[in-house]
């Protein structure tokens, strides 16, 4: 079982709901959920909430440690066999569309880059990449944003290192899916956007009264830097610039409000192109019922 959907539509919950029903496992597919340090910000399940049914990779990774999806199927990989070696049904559940991807479709080997080609990707000025991409793979210079850096230098270190424009490397290289194909059933909920959006604001002001506050005066006082992955998390930015004196409290939590909204309408961009076979829900209430046999299928949405 695979729950996915945009940040605070109730997937938690309802992983949990489903974990007691069918003696299951609820393992994480969230990147921020993974870090030890971020449990209120990220909206990780409370201490009590994991005590119901068995939880997996949840707060193990150090917030100086970079995760990547690669980290993630491996210790996916790991966690799906000792569930099963446990005779418990697996129930994974999260925001990460990429986690998700990993799991279902597999990865694409990365190739590995020359120091000097990456020393001469990142020589190029940001505002000349998606140019120099152009030159050699124009097919990724048309698909990719021409201000999304990373990706651009990504594309150009791939073409440059083996010769092959990314698609072609990608097509060659992909790994198999984690889950095969018709082996898992896939639940997206996706609230009416008013509702989500509100539950989010509502959510946030929890967030700080739950000592959301000082979980970032700790974060802040390990010294990473601002571009490490966990730093980024919503909220972050705008509460360590508050803690310095930069933002005035409520102003950084409307900031982190609209940071979350905007994620979450990234969230469902991103589901409707690469989810749109899941079956769609338009509450946790929903899908639960429609998943127990107890109805038939509530407010099951199209994609």
């Amino acid at each position: 079982m695979l729950i996915a959907g945009p940040t605070a539509s109730g997937k938690s919950a309802l992983a949990i709901l489903l974990a007691k029903a069918l003696n299951g496992t609820v393992i994480n597919a969230d990147s921020m959920q993974v870090y030890r340090e971020l449990r209120i910000l990220s909206a990780r399940p409370s201490a009590a909430e994991e005590a119901e049914v068995p939880h997996r990779l949840y707060g193990f990774v150090t917030a100086g440690r970079e995760y990547s999806t690669g980290d993630y199927l491996r210790d996916a990989t790991a966690a799906l066999a000792e569930v099963t070696a446990e005779g418990r049904v697996p129930i994974f559940v999260g925001g990460t569309g990429l986690y998700f991807r990993a799991l279902t479709e597999g990865l694409v080997e990365t190739p590995a880059i020359p120091l000097a080609i990456k020393a001469e990707v990142a020589a190029q000025p940001a505002a000349d990449l998606a140019a120099a991409l152009a030159r050699h793979d124009p097919v990724a210079a048309g698909r990719l944003n021409a201000a999304d850096t990373p990706r651009l230098m990504r594309a150009l270190e791939v073409v440059l290192a083996t010769g092959l424009p990314l698609a072609e490397w990608q097509a060659r290289h992909q790994g198999a899916p984690l889950i095969a194909p018709g082996a898992w059933r896939g639940i997206y909920l996706a609230p009416e956007r008013d509702m989500l959006f509100a539950g989010i604001d509502v959510r946030f002001h929890a967030m700080m009264a739950a000592g959301a506050l000082d979980e970032v005066r700790t974060l802040a006082g390990l010294g990473l830097a601002p571009n490490r992955g966990i730093m980024k998390a919503h909220g972050v930015p705008h509460l360590i610039a508050h803690l310095d004196g930069a933002l005035g409290r409520e102003e950084a939590i409307a900031l982190g409000q609209q940071d979350t909204r905007r994620y979450a309408k990234r969230q469902l961009t991103w589901a409707r192109k690469f989810m749109a076979e899941w079956d769609w829900f338009a509450s946790a209430g929903a899908a639960e019922e429609a998943i127990s046999g107890s109805g038939r299928g509530g407010d099951r949405l199209g994609a």
